[in-house]
């Protein structure tokens, strides 16, 4: 088989699913063992499994990447620790990290295991990549949302791009969503997402009735970018990505046989990618992301007759993978003469075997014939070999009977297999992990005020550093802090394409008086230090270990807020090197969204900011449009004013206003400062539950 010009990467949820992309031709797979990756409920593999696994892509020439892609608390770290040296003792290729923490151990204990950063990092800008190369990634695996635009300003920056381009799309950015963690404990962070965009949602009309069942309103259509593998190579793109750990082995098949020929330049036949189409879609797929064309044309469901079309071509496409394919090419070299026959068979890689028998005999009727040896050698079914040249030399008069000769083939690419298996480990020093020291002793906590818009601005937040919306006329900004007022602002945690208007703001932000700003994403700490503002980290991080932090403190933040997953107990264990906080009260977002989902349904964004979601409960879910993204917050504020004395000390609270006027800004505010009971609707988020 061909080699493709690009890594073709495609899910192994299963042994099985690991053959067939494999023999229908994938260059890289990507599994998980039983903890620590973002597919929990798939088969994942076992130490001893991971070991085969590792020797049968080896041997025929695929690598292996291990997805360790979620967050990780103190009490894990050891754990996920033992995970990364099983993965470098048994030879994997690279790992994929979600957790800054766990990758900055990593790096440490073992520097030359590549680390590729995953998809739940929300890297989809110039300087989000810049800083993950920055922070020791080798890769970085960008978000699904982004168009062919955005991938090109990504290349070219010292780091390799991997891309999705086929299966499941979340609605929410990766690593943004917590609309399963909030409603049911199961994290998407941690690999337990129960799949809540696939339920029923629907606008919110004025009757507040349930959606109705079939309302598909947070279900987007599967990616399919085959049409452009061609243009992600030239855009400089090192990987196609194919999801779908958690599908049948012949979905693999289908998908790895289409990828693999489009990235060897082949024309992928139209019945291939029909039968890829009736095993898994949803309604058909979608390529709206990658060319910017969104709206309700990339939403849909599973239906009777998706389920229905799969049963048709299984069985077809399991014969994609029932036999080995020939991926190796080798070179043989047989010689016989009266004392020896020998057969040296020698791969690309460099790897050379020899095998001999006992000499040839004299012909009595016809001797050996060249070409007829050649034949024979070069029937290498079985195998994952085939020889792209054979050289036979045999001394004049001699021959040998096949049978020796079909085993001395045997024996040579039996030997060469074996080969080609053996492990290479990593070498793991946990003892170079470094300690997290500890920072200042906590006397005051600040109140940190994050405002949806300036119009929620009022006197009564003159104390306390406030955080406008980036988009905030600088007019406004240098009013309020020429009258003494302390003013950050807010950045966007989805900057699709907005890296350079972006900085231009947070510039003159800073000209007319701000001082920080609140950073969600890994992308926007760089753009505020060169603005010189003093970055925040925002909730968007995922900050969820002491290490992670140790890793904010090295880059240069002043602050940072503790993820909204850990438990008020599992924060009160964290070495903290630099200040940190808690979002305390607000409408928590539960998804980070491109596709405005009421504007999908409806045709357009009216009614965004003042009404949102309706699910099969009745319940209504505020949806907030800005930036170009949506965000989908929760049905009920996050409050803690009347239980102050359960909160942990911190070095600040952080108070995320949305859907409230500035009436209601200064209510809750003097509601936290009375202790006064909550009003009749509220969450305690998941600081006492926590999350799976």
């Amino acid at each position: 088989m061909k080699k493709a010009r690009l890594e073709v990467l495609a899910p192994a949820g299963s042994t099985e699913s690991l053959i067939a992309a494999v023999r229908c031709g994938a260059a890289a797979v990507y599994l998980g063992l039983s903890d620590f990756n973002a597919r929990r409920a798939a088969h994942n593999f076992t130490e001893d499994e991971l070991a085969e696994a590792v020797a049968y892509c080896h041997a025929r020439g695929v690598k292996v990447h291990l997805a360790l892609n979620t967050l990780v608390r103190d009490d894990e770290m050891a754990h996920a620790l033992r995970a990364a040296e099983t993965a470098c003792r048994r030879g994997v290729d690279a790992l994929i990290v979600q957790d800054l923490g766990l990758a900055r151990c990593i790096r440490a204990a073992a520097p030359t295991m590549p680390l590729h950063a995953s998809t739940q990092l929300s890297c989809h800008t110039p300087a989000g990549v810049d800083f993950l190369r920055d922070a020791g990634f080798s890769r970085v695996v960008l978000s699904r949302e982004m168009s062919r635009e955005e991938i090109a300003a990504c290349a070219g920056r010292g780091v390799e791009l991997e891309v999705f381009v086929h299966g499941a799309l979340c609605m929410s950015v990766s690593g943004q969503c917590y609309f399963s963690a909030m409603l049911g404990r199961r994290s998407g962070n941690r690999g337990a997402c129960a799949q809540t965009c696939r339920l029923p949602f629907a606008p919110t009309d004025k009757s507040a009735r349930p959606c109705s069942p079939d309302a598909a309103a947070l279900s987007l259509k599967d990616n399919c970018l085959v049409d452009y593998i061609a243009e992600l190579e030239e855009l400089g793109v090192a990987s196609l990505k194919i999801e779908g750990r958690m599908k049948r082995p012949e979905y693999v098949a289908a998908a790895s046989t289409v990828y693999s020929a489009a990235a060897r330049g082949e024309t992928v036949e139209p019945h291939t990618l029909d039968a890829l189409k009736k095993v898994f879609s949803r309604t058909g797929f979608t390529d709206g992301y990658y060319t910017h064309r969104l709206g309700g044309d990339m939403f849909g469901t599973r239906r009777k007759e998706d389920v229905t079309a799969a049963a048709d071509v299984l069985g077809s496409l399991a014969r994609l993978y029932d036999k080995e394919t020939p991926l190796i090419p080798v070179a043989m070299d047989f010689t016989a003469d009266t004392d020896v026959c020998s057969l040296t068979v020698t791969d690309e890689d460099g790897h050379r075997v020899c095998v001999t028998t006992d000499g040839a005999e004299q012909a009595i009727n016809r001797p050996l014939d060249p070409e007829r040896a050649k034949e024979q050698l070069s029937k290498t079914g079985g195998t994952p070999f085939y020889p792209t040249e054979i050289a036979v030399t045999v001394d004049e008069g001699l021959t040998l009977p096949m049978a020796r000769l079909n085993a001395l083939r045997r024996e040579a690419l039996e030997q060469l297999l074996n080969e080609r298996s053996k492990i290479t480990p990593i070498p793991f020093d946990t003892t170079a992990v470094p300690p997290c020291p500890a920072g200042k002793a906590i006397t005051d906590t600040a109140w940190f005020i994050r405002l949806s818009s300036a119009a929620q601005y009022s006197d009564v937040l003159r104390p306390y550093l406030v955080f406008l919306p980036l988009d905030t006329p600088t007019d406004t900004v240098r009013t309020l802090t020429a009258a003494g007022q302390k003013i950050g602002v807010d950045i966007p945690r989805g900057m699709f394409g907005t890296e350079d208007a972006i900085a231009q703001k947070l510039k003159a932000a800073a000209m007319a008086g701000a001082t920080a700003a609140l950073c969600g994403n890994v992308g926007t700490i760089p753009l505020a230090k060169a603005a010189g503002l003093s970055p925040i980290g925002g909730f968007g991080l995922n900050l969820m270990n002491s290490q992670a932090l140790s890793v904010c403190k090295g880059v240069g933040l002043a602050a940072a807020t503790l993820s909204m997953e850990l438990t008020f107990a599992q924060m009160q264990v964290l070495c903290a090197p630099l200040p940190v906080g808690i979002l305390l009260y607000g409408r928590q977002p539960l998804m980070l969204t491109r596709n405005c989902p009421r504007k999908s349904a409806l045709g357009s964004c009216a009614g965004c900011n003042s009404q949102g979601l309706t699910d099969r409960t009745g319940a209504q879910f505020p949806v907030m449009c800005t930036g170009g993204c949506s965000e989908v917050l929760n049905t009920v504020p996050l409050y803690w004013g009347d239980k102050m004395n359960e909160v942990p000390k911190v070095a600040f609270y952080l108070f995320h206003f949305t859907t409230e006027s500035a009436d209601e800004v200064a209510e809750v505010l003097r509601a936290y400062r009375d202790g006064t009971p909550p009003p009749p609707a509220i969450t305690r988020g998941l600081y006492r539950r926590g999350v799976e």
